[in-house]
Formats: structure tokens, sequence, C-alpha cells
């Protein structure tokens, strides 16, 4: 056993739990029996001062089956139209399962405003500590019903990402049809080698996962690690396990060796930062040169106008806006403080001189250190 998973289990306090469509339909439906058994491990953690909130697939699935269809169309209207019928079952089947161990359920359906918007964001976030306060279960999901390309969330692999970032939960726990991670698909290779531990999520990481989605799901292997990134650049541990195998939950909490386990970095970063990071999506991109990039990386100093040397993108101030040096290396995610046609004009010049060109200087920096992830 690594020392390591055991010590953070036992610090686990808020752990978000997502469950895939793979695992949660068989051919007559839902698999009801599954369903009965994470609900009760989930209310057995509840009992031992843990806090749970769910993430769950299986609108869709759920709709298919009930209609009697083989696939999911491609019309967006009927996706939706399914989705809106197998969400009603699926969170039917999970509030009576609940109410079998004494818990009730609340159903959250989202999108991509819903987390991009601050204001909504924090709504969310006060909502869900409200419902754990109350012992009562978070149900996640996306919106599948209203989604359209513009606030679609992904998958719920990230979706199951951005709620961990959101709730500054401890672990994510991302329960699938498969062990976990390995060194070849072993769908189609009898010597793959099961990964325990996961120090550091490099692009051979990537490349040995499977990047084909399941016949019922959108995700595969590769958004678990893509949602692995997220989150353990964050300082939060995340875990990728069978979620066929008995009593899952409760022997990782015992500290079984199951499954893939995908070490943090040491140093969280505070909710404001992850928000910046990990959930908006750039407007633009700023490039900068060596000095620049120098002072932002290694003296933790802000974006000033002098070593901007390219923008492009259409954005106004206080939008999401990439930084990357010259040649093309991602450097970070921050707040601008100017509009697009503002830096374009004062890019390479000193601050003093930004109330000459704009007839005004509300601010020195372009991005300030404060409002600024390095990644």
């Amino acid at each position: 056993m690594n020392p390591k998973r055991q010590d953070v289990f036992k610090s686990v306090k808020r752990v978000v739990v997502k469950v895939g469509s793979g695992l949660l339909t068989e051919a007559a439906g839902l698999n009801v029996d599954l369903i009965h058994s994470i609900s009760r491990q989930i209310c057995k953690l509840i009992e031992t001062r843990h806090e749970v909130v769910l993430v769950s697939s299986g609108a869709m699935a759920s709709g298919l089956r009930k209609l009697g269809l083989a696939k999911r169309p491609d019309e967006i209207p009927k996706r939706q139209a399914i989705a809106a019928v197998g969400q009603a079952g699926l969170i039917m089947t999970y509030e009576k399962s609940f109410e079998r161990y004494g818990r009730k359920v609340a159903q959250i359906l989202l999108t991509s405003d819903d987390v991009v918007n601050r204001k909504r964001y924090l709504n969310a976030r006060n909502t869900l500590y409200t419902l754990l306060d109350w012992q009562v279960v978070p149900i996640i999901n996306e919106n599948d019903t209203v989604r359209v390309e513009e606030i679609k969330l992904g998958d719920n692999d990230n979706l199951a990402a951005l709620i961990t970032l959101l709730l500054d939960a401890d672990m994510l726990i991302n329960l699938t049809d498969i062990d976990g991670l390995y060194d070849k698909d072993p769908r189609t290779n009898s010597d793959a080698s099961l990964l325990h531990t996961i120090n550091t999520i490099s692009k051979e990481t990537e490349a040995m996962a499977s990047g084909i989605p399941g016949p019922l799901g959108l995700g595969g292997m590769l958004s678990k690690i893509k949602a692995a990134k997220k989150v353990t650049a964050a300082g939060i541990p995340m875990m990728i396990a069978n979620g066929h195998t008995d009593d899952i939950l409760l022997k990782l909490f015992e500290g079984e060796q199951l499954g893939s386990f995908f070490v943090p970095k040491k140093q969280r970063l505070a909710s404001r930062k992850r928000w910046i990071a990990f959930t908006l999506k750039p407007k633009g991109t700023i490039f900068v040169d060596d000095g620049a990039a120098k002072a932002l990386v290694k003296d933790g100093r802000s974006l000033l106008p002098s070593g901007i040397t390219k923008v492009v993108g259409d954005f106004k101030a206080g939008a999401p806006v990439e930084c990357k040096t010259d040649r093309g290396e991602t450097i970070g995610m921050g707040l601008v403080n100017y509009s697009v046609d503002d830096i374009q004009k004062i890019k390479g010049l000193n601050s003093r001189q930004i109330k000459t060109r704009l007839g005004n200087k509300p601010y020195d920096e372009i991005i300030h250190r404060n409002n600024l992830v390095l990644t």
C-alpha cells in the first residue's frame, strides 16, 4: 500500500464521486442494483462524517433505453428530448434508492454559464454547501435538455473536475467500468498493466489513455486523464476505479490498493485562481518576450505592457486571456485590465506612457499577479 495514498484518504472529508454511463445502464435500462450499491456506500460515508457530492451520467442512456432507441440521434433537439426523458427516470431511481437508507437527494443541472459567470459560480457553490450542511446528497449532471455548443461543459468527467474545484473538495473519485489507467488498452492487449500510482501526468500518460468513448457516454479514458490533470494541478488528488467492484468506495477509504491514484501537486490553488485557471475559457492570447516570461514565472510579477509583443483575439477588459511566450509555450491564464484594442495601442510601452497613449491610465498592469495563474 502506498502510504501517500493511505494518508490522503485518511484526511479526506469532502469527496466528489463521478459515476459514468457505462456503469449505470444495462440492456434492460438503468442498472438499479448498481445505483442501490453506490447509494448505500455514499450513505455509509456520510455516517462516518464525510460530505459526498455525486456527479452522475446516465440521462441520455436512460432515455435511449426508455424510448427503445439503439443509439443517440444526430439532431440536437432529439438528443435534448431524450435527455429530458432519461433525466426524470434517473433522478427518480436515485431518490428511491437513497430513501432506503434514510437520505434525501437534490437534483442540480448545470451549463457552463453557471460556472463561467462568477456570480452564478458563487451562487451554485453556496447552494451546494447548504445541501451538504443539511446532509442532503447533491446529484449533479449537465443540463443536456438546453445545452448547445456555446454553453456545454463537454462531458461529465470535466464537469466532475469543475465541481471538485468549485467545492474545494479533498478528493475526486471517478468510477468507470474498468479498473483504472493501464499502460496499454486492456481491451486489445492481454499484457496491459494497471498503473496504481501516477505522480505526473505527461504526454506519455495521455498517450496511454484511450480517447475512444463508450457507446453511451461522451468521455473515454482520455477525458478522465484531462480531468485528473485539472484537479491535481490545483492540489487535489483523483482516483479512477472500477464501479463494479463490490463496495469500491468503502474499500478505497479503508486503504485497499484498488484503481489508479493521481498524486496532486503539493500546493493548493486558492479558490479564485482555480476558477480562473480551469473554469474560464480564454477569449484571446497575449504573447510576451523572454524578459516578461521570466518576470511572470520566476519572479511572480504582474504583466506590464512593456513585455508584450503580440495580442490576438477579441475581448474586453476583465476577460480571461492566455499568456504565451513568443515560441508558443503557455505560461498561464489571467484576467486582463484592458481590452484588446487598448492593448494593441500600448504593447511594448512603459507603464508611464499608458496615459499619454490612451488618455487615461486606470491600471499599470495588463494582468495583475493576483489575477494570473501559472499553468
